[in-house]
């Protein structure tokens, strides 16, 4: 079975930092680009970091520039992000999602999980 497999979410306070980590179940993650998303409660799903199936090439949202990284370890099947100096305006449920065109074009998505920055 074909699955993403997201985990590392969880309680930080601001100015803190968490890992997420996306798994591929099922299926090689080395012929996609990888993204990751987030939906915060009554908003939109936004475009957050994109990485090439080749890692070669990155993208960030504006509003994340500077604090968070995507990389990926094609060994070991998963993408992550690096989410440093965590602002309150980053809490939302984050999901990653395997994708071509660097992430113009999605196809498999993980189940999501919710990272919540708080004092």
């Amino acid at each position: 079975q074909v699955q993403l497999v997201e985990s590392g979410g969880g309680l930080v306070q601001p100015g803190g930092s968490l890992r997420l980590s996306c798994a591929g179940s099922g299926f090689s993650l080395d012929y996609y680009d990888i993204g990751w998303f987030r939906q915060a409660p009554g908003k939109e799903r936004e475009g957050v970091s994109c990485i090439s199936s080749s890692g070669g090439s990155t993208s960030y949202a504006d509003s994340v520039k500077g604090r968070f990284t995507i990389s990926r370890d094609n060994a070991k099947n998963t993408v992550y992000l690096q989410m440093n100096n965590l602002k309150p305006e980053d809490t939302a449920v984050y999901y990653c999602a395997t994708a071509f065109g660097l992430c113009v074009t999605t196809t498999h998505w993980g189940q999501g999980t919710q990272v919540t920055v708080s004092s």
